[in-house]
C-alpha cells in the first residue's frame, strides 16, 4: 500500500463499540491486507501470495461475483459453484407451468442441455490498487458539497473509461475505502455468457423457506451450478451457441475430508455493505428512519405480489425471483432494527463520542482541527429525516412499479442525451446504454400490467399522505382531475388510465423510445410518458438533495476517523463495498441466549425431522428413502454418524457473500456459505465474536445430492474431488 494509507492501520477504535484489539474472527480484509502472523498462528498453510497475485495465479483467480452473491470456478471449464438463491432467477426465468424447474430441479447432462441465464454477467478480479490522488488531487476542503460531489464522479468516470477496454472483455470500477478517504481502482474480467447447469428442486435448495431463513438449526442445500461462456477466441461475448466455456486461471479443489469443530477455515467473496464506522447520527437514522420505514414498504409490496400470485401458477413462477428477495431483505431489516435496539448500539456510540469530545477538548489544536465534525454531521442528518419518507417511497417505487420505471428512464434518457457523455448522469454514460437496454428487456419476463398498476397505485396512495410541503405536486393534481372522489377512488381511476393507453408494456414500442429525441417521445402523448415527465423534477430535486448529503458526508466521515486515530490506535479493515475480501475463523457453534446451545453441524436425520409434506419443509420422498435405507456412500461424517448439511463459522460476511466459498487451511473448497444467524443480524454495524456466525451447506451434503439423489455424475466426473 502507498506511504498515506499506512496510518489507516493503526487508526480507529472505531467509535468505542470495539475492543482495542480486534477479535480474531472479525474483519473483511482487502487481498493485499491479510494477518498474516494471526493467519498462521491459527494454522493456516497458504502463503499472501496464494491467495492473491496481481499478475495471476492465486486463489482469488477462482473466485467470482455473479448474480447479486459471489461464486467459484471449481472446474477446468469454467463450471461456477454458487448458491441456489443466487442462481435462483436464472431458474425462475427457465421455468413455466410446463417445466417448473423451481419445483422439480434442473440438470443439464451435455453442454449443450445448458440453459441461458439472461441478465447473469461473471466478474472476475484481475487486480486493484490506491488511486486516491488521481481521485481527490486539486479538491480542497473549502468546495461546495455538490461540487465536490460532481467533481469526484466525473474523475471516477473518466478514470473508469480510460482503464476499460470492452474489446478485451476488461471494466474497471473506482470505489472508495474509509467513508471516501481513499479510493481504489478495481480491474476486471466481465463474461456476459452465463448459463444453468444444476440446480436442486426448491425442496432441497429452499428447504425451510423464509421460516427458516437467517435462522439455525439450517437444512437447506442451498447449491446451484453455472458456466461461464466466451467466445471461440477466448474473450468474453455475448450468448451465443459458438461459445465455449471459459478456461479460469485458478479453479478450486474440492476435499472430501470434511470439517471438525474448531478447525480453521476462510472465506473469499464479495460482501455488499457494512457501516461499522458510522457516527450515532447513522445508527440513530437507520433505527428511527430507515429500517421502520423500509419494513413498512417491504410487506406492502409482498402482499401485492402474493395476493396477485395465488390467483394464477404462471404469475406466481413469475414474481417467485421478486418475492424471494424481497422476503429475503425484509427479515434482514427486522433482524438489524431488532438488533440495534437489543444491542443499545446508539447508546453506547453517543457514550462514546462524549468521550472523543473531551479527549478533543484537552487538545486545543486537535479541537480547533476536528471539534465540528460531529455536529455538522448531525445537522446533515436532521435535514435527511425531514424527507426520508418521500426520499424513500421515490426510490421504492421505481423498483415496485416496473412500468413508472420504464417511463422515468426513457424520459431522463431523452433529456440526458442531449449532453456530452462525460457531464450525463453516470447511468447514462454512453459505456451503460447498452446494460440499461438489456435491463429493460429482461424485464418483460417479469412483467405483469395489471399487478405493475397495483404497485403503482399504492406508492401514489403513500405519496398522498405526506405533508403538504412534501407531496409532490403531480400527486396533488390527481386529486384535482377527480374532484367528485375520494383519494383510493381517484388514484385507482388516474393509474387505469395510465395503463389503458401506454405503449410501455410492449418491449417493441418501448425499446423504439429509447431511440427518440425528447421532443419525439413527448409528441407521442404516451400518459405513463408524460406521468414521468411531471415527476421528473421531483426526482431531479430529490438527487440534488442526496449528492450534496453525499459530497459533504464524504468529507466529513474521513475526518472523523482522523479525529479517532489521534486518540485510539488498532488495526482497521474498509467497510463492505462489494469488492473481494477475505475473512477467516474457526469452525464453532453458539450460545444464543440462557441455557441454550447450538452445535457447529446439522445432519440428513434433522431434514426428515423438519419434514411436513407441505411447503417449506417438502423433504422430497427419493431423499427420505436415501436417508432410512442409511444410502449415505463415502458423504458420511464419521463423528456425526450421518451426512452432514449444513454448519457454523464464525468467519465475518454480509450480503453479497451468498455463494463464497468456504476453504480450509490448505485452501481446499470444504463448504459455500449462504446466510448469517438471527442473532448476529446487525453485523453489519458492530461484530460480536459471541453471536456472529456464517452458515455454510457442507460439500458432502452437496456431493451426496449430486451423486446419491440425482446421480450428476458429469459434474461429479468434472470437479476435482479430494
Amino acid at each position: 500500500m502507498k506511504k498515506h494509507a499506512k496510518w489507516v492501520w493503526i487508526a480507529v477504535a472505531v467509535l468505542l463499540v470495539f475492543p482495542l484489539s480486534l477479535p480474531a474472527e472479525e474483519g473483511m480484509f482487502l487481498l493485499n491486507q491479510l494477518p498474516m502472523e494471526r493467519l498462521r498462528a491459527m494454522g493456516f498453510q497458504l502463503s499472501a501470495d496464494d491467495i492473491y497475485r496481481p499478475g495471476g495465479g492465486g486463489l482469488s483467480d477462482a473466485v467470482v461475483m455473479v448474480g447479486g452473491g459471489t461464486g467459484a470456478f471449481v472446474s477446468p471449464k469454467g463450471l461456477i459453484l454458487t448458491n441456489h438463491h443466487v442462481a435462483f432467477r436464472a431458474i425462475q426465468i427457465n421455468s413455466s407451468p410446463e417445466h417448473n424447474y423451481i419445483r422439480e430441479g434442473f440438470w443439464a447432462k451435455t453442454l449443450q442441455e445448458e440453459l441461458p441465464a439472461p441478465g447473469y454477467e461473471c466478474y472476475v478480479t484481475l487486480s486493484f490498487r490506491d488511486i486516491t490522488d488521481r481521485v481527490l488531487k486539486g479538491i480542497s476542503r473549502d468546495l461546495k458539497a455538490v461540487d465536490r460531489f460532481k467533481t469526484i464522479e466525473r474523475r471516477i468516470s473518466e478514470i473508469e473509461e480510460k482503464e476499460s477496454d470492452e474489446n478485451k472483455g476488461i471494466e474497471a470500477r473506482v470505489v472508495s475505502m474509509y467513508d471516501g478517504m481513499y479510493y481504489y481502482l478495481f480491474k476486471y474480467l466481465r463474461i456476459r455468457d452465463v448459463r444453468l447447469v444444476y440446480a436442486p428442486p426448491q425442496s432441497i435448495g429452499n428447504y425451510g423457506g423464509d421460516i427458516d431463513n437467517w435462522m439455525w438449526p439450517r437444512h437447506a442445500g442451498d447449491f446451484s451450478f453455472l458456466r461461464a461462456y466466451v467466445g471461440p477466441d477466448g474473450r468474453p461475448a455475448e450468448y451465443s451457441k459458438d461459445n465455449v466455456p471459459f478456461s479460469p486461471r485458478t479453479y478450486l479443489k474440492i476435499s472430501t475430508k470434511g470439517i471438525r469443530e474448531g478447525d480453521f477455515i476462510f472465506i473469499m467473496g464479495y460482501p455488499g455493505r457494512t457501516m461499522r464506522y458510522r457516527s450515532s447520527y447513522s445508527v440513530r437514522y437507520a433505527q428511527e428512519v430507515s429500517y421502520p420505514l423500509r419494513i413498512r414498504l417491504f410487506k406492502d409490496m409482498i402482499a401485492v405480489l402474493e395476493e396477485e400470485g395465488e390467483k394464477n401458477p404462471e404469475l406466481k413462477i413469475k414474481f417467485a425471483s421478486r418475492l424471494m428477495g424481497l422476503n429475503n431483505v425484509l427479515k434482514n431489516n427486522q433482524g438489524m432494527l431488532e438488533g440495534l435496539k437489543k444491542s443499545r448500539l446508539l447508546k453506547r456510540k453517543l457514550e462514546m463520542e462524549e468521550k472523543l469530545q473531551e479527549f478533543l477538548r484537552s487538545n486545543p489544536d486537535l479541537e480547533k482541527k476536528y471539534g465540528h465534525v460531529l455536529d455538522q454531521i448531525g445537522a446533515l442528518y436532521a435535514g435527511l429525516n425531514k424527507t426520508a419518507y418521500r426520499d424513500l417511497l421515490l426510490g421504492f417505487m421505481n423498483y415496485g412499479s416496473q412500468m413508472y420505471n420504464f417511463a422515468s428512464t426513457i424520459y431522463k434518457w431523452s433529456l440526458e442525451k442531449q449532453k456530452p457523455s462525460k457531464e450525463r448522469d453516470p447511468q447514462f454514460h454512453d459505456r451503460n446504454i447498452k446494460r440499461l437496454k438489456e435491463r429493460m428487456k429482461l424485464a418483460q419476463r417479469d412483467l405483469h400490467p395489471p399487478t405493475d398498476a397495483r404497485m403503482l397505485e399504492m406508492f401514489l396512495l403513500k405519496l398522498s399522505e405526506l405533508s403538504d410541503e412534501l407531496q409532490p405536486l403531480p400527486v396533488k393534481e390527481i386529486f384535482q382531475r377527480y374532484p367528485e372522489l375520494g383519494k383510493k377512488e381517484a388514484v385507482h381511476r388516474f393509474v387505469q388510465e395510465l395503463y389503458s393507453k401506454t405503449q410501455l408494456a410492449d418491449l417493441d414500442a418501448r425499446m423504439r423510445m429509447m431511440e427518440m429525441s425528447n421532443e419525439q417521445l413527448m409528441n407521442l402523448n404516451d400518459p405513463l410518458v408524460r406521468f414521468a415527465a411531471e415527476m421528473n423534477p421531483v426526482q431531479e430535486a430529490v438527487q440534488k438533495e442526496s449528492e450534496a448529503f453525499s459530497g459533504e458526508i464524504s468529507r466529513l466521515r474521513p475526518l472523523l476517523i482522523q479525529a479517532i486515530r489521534e486518540w485510539k490506535k488498532t488495526d482497521l479493515y474498509p467497510d463492505a463495498n462489494r469488492t473481494i475480501r477475505f475473512t477467516y475463523g474457526t469452525v464453532k457453534g453458539y450460545e444464543p441466549r440462557d441455557a441454550v446451545i447450538y452445535r457447529y453441524a446439522t445432519r440428513l436425520s434433522g431434514v426428515l425431522e423438519k419434514d411436513t409434506g407441505e411447503e417449506p419443509f417438502n423433504c422430497p420422498e427419493k431423499l427420505k428413502r436415501l436417508a432410512e435405507k442409511k444410502d449415505f456412500g463415502p458423504y458420511v461424517d464419521p463423528v456425526l454418524g450421518d451426512v452432514p448439511v449444513d454448519f457454523l463459522g464464525t468467519t465475518d460476511i454480509t450480503g453479497g457473500n451468498s455463494g463464497s466459498p468456504v476453504m480450509n487451511a490448505r485452501g481446499e473448497y470444504v463448504g459455500i456459505a449462504f446466510d448469517g444467524n438471527y442473532e448476529s443480524m446487525t453485523s453489519d454495524w458492530q461484530f460480536d465474536p459471541d453471536l456472529t456466525r456464517t452458515i455454510a451447506v457442507d460439500v458432502r451434503y452437496i456431493l451426496f445430492i449430486l451423486d446419491k439423489f440425482s446421480g450428476a455424475r458429469n459434474i461429479l466426473e468434472e470437479m476435482t474431488i479430494q
